[in-house]
């Protein structure tokens, strides 16, 4: 494994962003994980992440920089909590002891105070403190991946936006890694809804990186949200040989691509796409980015009317060990769908019981905050849903379609309760209901014209109800 080319002491230095480390190798390391988490990819020829982080760790045990990020990263991944495993939450313990043992810089005690306040699952307030490492350092990188990741985990559209347009300037050309914010930018830009920005944004970083995976997600993104199927097919089919080599991102890469095809109609294509690349990743890595849109895919298609076989009972393998988890509603979520799909109704029961529980006393975690006024209703509609119960359905969800949005994720990945809310009232035997059902239906077609989806939906309708 060669470090060669990443940054030692000095040139953390020189960038104004120094590392209290006497270790070389240790501050290259530190360069070479925070390059792979920018690229959502596994460098095999510099040993992984974890590789990376091992030898860090064996350069300098000392290194708060060191155990902030892997820390971070490991809590960032939402696979557990402090809560749950005892391991992470010495690990903690131990970034906080060194910290204040060791004379570290300023900037360095705020990385180590947002990492405690966002393992406690504070994302605001764990945001304040990056936002303020950014206002002097606008060029720390893992300062600004932290706060778009937490950002994202809130659906704080907004300010995945205006976290990375703050610093933007900043960033000259020969920085490492500095057409990589072409790719976070963009994913702002469509958060919230500047669609052509975002594109624009992306293709130029692609021009400057063609295997940014971030930025042809970004683009993904933008063909999803305005019905550009074709346009989307084309894209993801001509750059695949690139994106596919980022191996975290590319399961959610081959999401999108499906979600084109059950756009169109084209089930069997979809399920090809599921079968061969998301599937049999998400059983080989276990990645929650992974086993949501494996979750949520199935979903569509049956919403769709096909029949997904026992797909779903072998997805419950992967997602019932996560049932008392509790780290993100939109997690929870995703695997109350699994299994309820499986019909394992007490595993359902159970993981109700389980949200219902923490929302009790929640502390300072954001997510168990909206566990009461939105997580809870959110799995009550599923459950309902999934018993013919629509008009309870409906009576569940349409009070939450303004603030589903705080169980996090993006607008395509929410999508699948618009949908559900939308198939929910016409199947409904209620009038009101039924009317409501269009109404969402025109509304859907206001905002991404000449979708497919939405023109079957609308002739479904009329079949159902005139």
């Amino acid at each position: 494994m060669s470090t060669a080319s990443f940054r030692d002491c000095q040139a953390w230095r020189a960038e104004g962003l120094q590392l209290s480390t006497t270790s070389n190798e240790a501050c290259k390391l530190y360069d070479a994980v925070i390059t792979q988490y920018v690229k959502w990819r596994n460098d095999e020829s510099l040993g992984g992440f974890e590789g990376c982080i091992s030898a860090m760790h064996a350069a300098d045990p000392n290194f708060v920089m060191g155990h902030v990020l892997s820390t971070g990263l490991e809590l960032g991944a939402m696979l557990s909590s402090i809560r749950l495993d005892e391991r992470l939450s010495s690990a903690v313990k131990r970034t906080v002891e060194l910290a204040n043992s060791q004379d570290i810089t300023p900037r360095e005690k705020l990385h180590v105070k947002a990492l405690e306040l966002f393992s406690r699952g504070d994302c605001p307030k764990a945001c304040h403190v990056w936002e303020d490492i950014l206002v002097d350092y606008p060029t720390d990188l893992l300062a600004l991946k932290f706060a778009h990741d937490a950002y994202f985990y809130m659906g704080a559209q907004s300010q995945l936006r205006d976290s990375v347009a703050r610093v933007l300037p900043y960033w000259k050309p020969h920085m490492p890694l500095s057409s990589y914010l072409s790719g976070l930018y963009s994913f702002g830009l469509l958060e919230t809804r500047f669609y052509d920005q975002a594109e624009k944004v992306a293709m130029k970083g692609l021009a400057l990186t063609p295997d940014d995976a971030w930025c042809v997600h970004s683009v993904a993104h933008v063909y999803e949200m305005t019905a550009e199927v074709d346009k989307g097919l084309k894209f993801m089919e001509s750059r695949e040989k690139e994106w596919q080599t980022a191996d975290i991102l590319a399961s959610h890469n081959y999401w999108h691509w499906a979600l084109y095809f059950i756009e169109k109609g084209q089930y069997d294509a979809a399920l090809q796409i599921f079968d061969s690349q998301i599937f049999r990743r998400c059983k080989s890595t276990g990645s929650m980015l992974d086993v949501v849109d494996a979750s949520s895919m199935l979903c569509r298609l049956e919403m769709e009317g096909v029949c997904v076989k026992d797909r779903w009972r072998e997805l419950l393998q992967v997602t019932k060990p996560h049932t008392d988890d509790h780290v993100t509603l939109f997690n929870d979520l995703h695997f109350l769908m699994v299994s309820l799909g499986a019909k394992d109704s007490g595993n359902s029961q159970r993981l109700l019981e389980g949200l219902q529980e923490l929302a009790k006393e929640p502390g300072d975690n954001q997510q168990h905050q909206m566990a009461g006024p939105v997580g809870i209703p959110l799995c009550r509609a599923m459950i309902e849903y999934d018993k013919g119960n629509y008009d309870r359905a409906v009576e569940l969800l349409y009070p939450l379609r303004y603030s589903v949005l705080s169980v996090g994720g993006s607008d395509a990945q929410r999508d699948v309760f618009n949908q559900l809310l939308i198939h929910a009232a016409m199947k409904s035997e209620n009038k009101h209901n039924q009317k409501l059902g269009r109404c969402l239906l025109v509304e859907r077609e206001a905002v991404r014209p000449n979708s497919s989806l939405t023109n079957r939906l609308m002739q479904k309708a009329v079949v159902l109800h005139d």
